[in-house]
């Protein structure tokens, strides 16, 4: 067999030192009643969803030097049904926040949403048009720290108002960091987002946008959840949700920010699609 071939997107020594414990002690909690140890290594999983993440690719265009696709699809199912992936996402995003001096959770965050078109294979069901910014299919919400780390992801049909999707996502934001006590919107969010952070301990500032600025302005600290809304649009399979069910469109969001802190903690360069 040759040798196989490698990958921008792989993950080096060092990044997967980040990830291995987790996916070990995971396998070690899962034995097979045979006791065999599966036949494809998990650094080669995850390694194709991080190409796949990237490269936007069908399961079935899956590289044939990456396990089988049907491999690959059981283990992305499995962990996001059990929240591996949540997981590596948390251990990571509190790895480079200590990096930075800070402590692993934040006392503020940055909502926002974002709408993408859906393929054809979404269901009709779970899909809208955002009348705002007439975008058919569906909307993504994300609530970040000041250093543009995701702390929670929740996906709606495009026609989901930003109240409901901001409750969600404080809902989320109080489960998963509890040091939370204020968070910043745009004047898409109204009061009922205001009125449920207020119940969740949470302050609620609605930012106003100075009418007198023309074009887009990054706004002070807001400018953080911007960033990260670009950054995942580097991940061709998030430019668009390809995704059935909206959980995995969830998942997916958590390995590409995954994917962006492996290299961020082990300081490797990102790769961009400039050199192609």
């Amino acid at each position: 067999m040759s040798e196989r071939r490698g990958y921008c997107t792989d993950t080096t020594d060092a990044q997967w030192a980040l990830i291995e414990p987790v996916i070990t002690a995971w396998k070690a909690a899962h034995p097979s009643v045979s006791g065999h140890q599966g036949r494809y290594e998990m650094r080669r999983i995850v390694d194709a969803l991080f190409y796949q993440n990237r490269s936007g690719c069908q399961w079935s265009l899956l590289p044939a030097d990456f396990p089988p696709a049907t491999a690959v699809k059981y283990y992305f199912y499995r962990w996001r049904d059990e929240g591996l992936d949540q997981v590596i996402h948390e251990l990571l995003r509190c790895g480079v926040r200590e990096a930075a001096g800070r402590a692993e959770d934040p006392s503020l965050v940055v909502l926002d949403t974002q709408s993408v078109h859906a393929a054809v294979n979404v269901p009709a069901s779970t899909t809208g048009k955002d009348a705002g910014k007439k975008v058919p299919g569906r909307k993504r919400g994300i609530a970040v720290d000041v250093m543009g780390l995701i702390i929670a992801v929740v996906v709606f049909a495009a026609s989901a108002h930003d109240n409901l999707v901001g409750t969600a996502l404080l809902t989320r934001v109080a489960a998963q960091a509890v040091t939370v006590n204020k968070a910043l919107v745009d004047q898409g969010f109204k009061t009922a987002v205001v009125a449920h952070g207020a119940r969740l301990g949470i302050d609620v500032e609605i930012v106003q946008r100075n009418p007198q600025q023309v074009g887009f302005v990054p706004q002070p600290i807001r400018w953080r959840v911007e960033q990260t809304l670009g950054t995942l649009m580097l991940h061709c399979r998030l430019v668009r949700d390809y995704e059935s069910s909206q959980v995995s469109s969830e998942s997916r969001v958590y390995w590409a920010i995954s994917a962006n802190m492996v290299r961020r903690l082990t300081g490797t360069r990102t790769p961009t699609w400039r050199g192609a």
